[in-house]
């Protein structure tokens, strides 16, 4: 079977985009994983399949694949790589559409300067809707913010616990370049506090408006931006009372701007994305 493809990023996190509104798409998760694969096949953190939606009011559907060949609810820089892909295509001639993901529905907007403004609802902060096992554990609070005290590899790290339709787990260091995100990141997306499995942030903060932020992501490793850390990462630090409610975060690929009115408020991402090449390719 060939597929037709494109190459996208957003902030350098990378994404194999797969029109499947006019071609049809049924792939296991070893041919996913076989797609991402950096070597063998095209390469990609995630891959981002657009489908028409048969819910009413909604302009699309946007199921998204780990580089592991899992399904995943949620992705922030995705979403913004997604909204190009269509406008690029003619698929819509909208600026603001409605897209359903696995979570529930966002909505893109394709600013004026070309980047991309994504609503991506309100943070989810109950634990067992992250879900966070807590059983045994004493939290500590700073500010408005819950931490709870993560072991693994013979230490304890501080994290907080926020779903933006997927599971983070975001801890604040003193130095991002510094934080041993190759080591320590598989260990806490593996946790067993963590029964889905969660997305490791490692948060610096530079000032009340500036962070700097890597993310270990589930099923992809650490990858150069991740929408929904950033906006896991600064509405933890919002809740902390270390940050302001519009807030830069740096990432290595890239710089994102994050708004978050607190409480209810949808979270607002905003950044770039970019295509890079298109093509097709054979999958067995």
């Amino acid at each position: 079977m060939k597929i037709k493809f494109t190459k996208m990023h957003g902030a350098g996190n990378d994404f194999i985009v797969i029109d499947a509104v006019s071609q049809a798409i049924d792939l296991a998760p070893a041919q996913w994983q076989a797609l991402a694969d950096r070597r063998f096949g095209i390469g990609a953190d995630q891959i981002l399949v657009v489908e028409q939606s048969a819910t009413p009011g909604v302009d699309f559907r946007y199921r998204i694949y780990n580089a592991d060949g899992g399904e995943v609810e949620q992705c922030g820089n995705g979403a913004r790589a997604f909204v190009k892909f269509v406008t690029d295509r003619g698929l819509t001639t909208k600026r603001a559409i409605r897209v359903e993901t696995m979570s529930g529905i966002i909505e893109p907007v394709l600013e004026t300067d070309g980047r991309i403004t994504v609503n991506m609802g309100a943070p989810i902060l109950a634990l067992a809707d992250v879900p966070f096992d807590t059983s045994g554990l004493t939290a500590e609070m700073q500010g408005e913010e819950v931490l709870w005290p993560l072991d693994f590899g013979g230490r304890t790290a501080w994290i907080a616990a926020v779903s933006m339709g997927n599971p983070h787990a975001v801890q604040v260091v003193d130095d991002a370049d510094a934080a041993p995100v190759a080591v320590d990141g598989p260990l806490i997306e593996h946790h067993v506090r963590f029964p889905r499995r969660v997305n490791a942030g490692f948060m610096q903060v530079v000032t009340r408006q500036r962070v700097r932020l890597r993310v270990f992501e589930r099923g992809a490793g650490e990858t150069l931006a991740c929408g929904t850390g950033a906006c896991a990462a600064v509405v933890s630090g919002i809740r902390r009372g270390l940050l302001d409610p519009v807030v830069a975060v740096e990432t290595r690929g890239g710089e994102l701007s994050i708004a978050w009115a607190g409480g209810s408020a949808p979270v607002y991402l905003t950044g770039p994305a970019v295509t890079v090449f298109e093509g097709e390719i054979s999958v067995a």
